[in-house]
């Protein structure tokens, strides 16, 4: 794992890690809270429900009390008319009054007309419980609240009810009456959907943030590595540019060294050698012999020096320009390798820079180099030209041919320097290849960017 992974995780983790960590904390406090809100929500809804029973309990004390208080227990005909009252007061769709002794046995209730008279002592709700009897029981207590379930006569179906109670001790009955609460129950429902439903958007919310925030890191870091890496590349490509054109000013200064320098001295001792040789002619014929083979010797010697001051740096190439040492380079390799060469190159209309001069020279021996080793060519192809303002070299073979991408991927070395210096000088490198198709290579230099040298190169060739 590299560096930079590393430090890539070593931000991301902890952010996520702490982005989760908050959230979830956050989630459970907003869960916590709602379900505080939701409950104090309902116990309000609750109580205002019991307050309205007493409401209406009360008012209907108001109506039968003048009733109870008037007449005896025994009085068959005021108790008609005060289970007609309570019959006949309703409330809502819902609302309504129920009436039951002792016993249980039910004497009023104008909702369900078909239990008066029946005892239902022991009727249960679908929960188990006892409703009638636990009525009673609260009723003895001085009257309270009661949760069941009973029939909803608007919907016919069971709905949970709360029923408040009173005793009437002169007559021994306990009257009631109950409001249904799945109102209740479907308010606080849409409540918890809502909460739910907003916990999960400011989890998607805060997952989308911490996605965008982890989106752009990664998206920084790409391009900041990728920006280090076009750095790294351009000043690696500037070093070796660099390293180039050091070892181009070397191969100057050796080639004049040794033409200059060595090959004189050679040349110096040749001549001493033949005059040395002319002396000997005089005295035996095996010195004369001696000194004609070190005068040999002497001449290969210097020939190879010079062969050697020419492929390190040819002269011709810094008097008279690319053309003339390109046609020397090419005179050589025909005479040594016998390909036939076909030179396509009109003379110039100006001196290119001195970096392309060597780029393109360089290009070439190595291209020819690559073709006497490895393309098995009987003819080869050396064009230039100008295309507008931009000049281009071709060097092509009939030879075998190669894979281009496996060759560069692999062991191309001296394909990607030419490819290498080329686009260091903002030229185009082009390499068409295959096996037992021939090889064509394409140097191109648009020469707008050296036009101020080019300019400068030639004011200077005028004066």
């Amino acid at each position: 794992m590299s560096l930079r992974t590393k430090i890539l995780l070593l931000a991301l983790v902890p952010l996520m890690l702490v982005t989760t960590s908050i959230t979830l904390i956050s989630v459970q406090q907003v869960r916590s809270l709602s379900e505080t809100e939701i409950a104090i929500f309902e116990h309000n809804l609750l109580e205002s429900k019991r307050t309205e029973l007493q409401h209406y309990v009360s008012l209907a004390l108001s109506s039968i009390s003048p009733i109870v208080s008037a007449h005896s227990v025994d009085d068959y005909q005021a108790r008609a008319q005060v289970k007609q009252i309570l019959d006949a007061i309703t409330y809502g769709s819902d609302g309504y009054f129920f009436v039951y002794d002792q016993q249980g046995n039910n004497l009023v209730h104008p909702a369900q007309p078909e239990l008066v008279g029946k005892n239902l002592m022991d009727m249960q709700d679908t929960r188990g419980n006892f409703v009638i009897r636990s009525l009673l029981e609260l009723s003895g207590q001085g009257g309270g609240y009661h949760h069941y379930m009973w029939n909803k006569p608007s919907t016919g179906m069971e709905s949970e009810k709360i029923s408040y109670v009173i005793d009437l001790p002169e007559w021994g009955w306990m009257l009631g009456t109950g409001l249904y609460i799945d109102d209740i129950a479907r308010e606080v429902a849409k409540i918890r959907q809502e909460v739910g439903k907003n916990i999960r958007n400011t989890f998607f919310t805060v997952l989308a943030i911490t996605s965008v925030t982890v989106a752009l890191i990664v998206v920084f870091v790409i391009l900041f590595n990728v920006h280090e890496h076009r750095l790294a590349d351009s000043r690696l490509k500037e070093l070796v540019h660099k390293t180039v054109q050091f070892q181009e000013s070397e191969r100057r200064r050796f080639s004049r060294e040794l033409h200059d320098g060595i090959n004189q001295l050679m040349v110096s001792a040749k001549f001493r050698i033949e005059l040395g040789a002319s002396k000997a002619a005089k005295l035996t014929d095996d010195a004369e012999e001696d000194l004609a083979k070190a005068t040999d010797v002497l001449n290969e010697a210097i020939q190879e020096v010079r062969r050697i001051s020419r492929d390190l740096r040819p002269s011709v190439l810094d008097d008279l320009g690319l053309i003339p040492a390109m046609t020397a380079l090419l005179e050589e390799f025909r005479l040594r390798t016998e390909i036939r060469v076909l030179q396509k190159t009109p003379p110039c209309r100006m001196r290119l820079p001195e970096q392309i001069e060597t780029t393109l020279y360089r290009i070439t021996q190595e291209a020819l180099t690559n073709i006497e080793r490895h393309a098995d060519a009987s003819e080869i192809t050396v064009a230039t030209g100008w295309n507008g303002n931009t000049f281009w070299l071709s060097v092509a073979d009939n030879g075998n041919g190669f894979n281009v991408r496996e060759v560069m991927a692999g062991r191309g070395i001296g394909l990607r320097n030419m490819q290498e210096r080329t686009e260091f000088l903002a030229g185009e490198f082009i390499i068409d290849s295959a096996p037992r198709g021939g090889t064509r290579i394409k140097a191109i230099f648009p020469m707008h960017s050296w036009e101020p040298l080019l300019k400068q190169q030639t004011e200077q060739a005028s004066t």
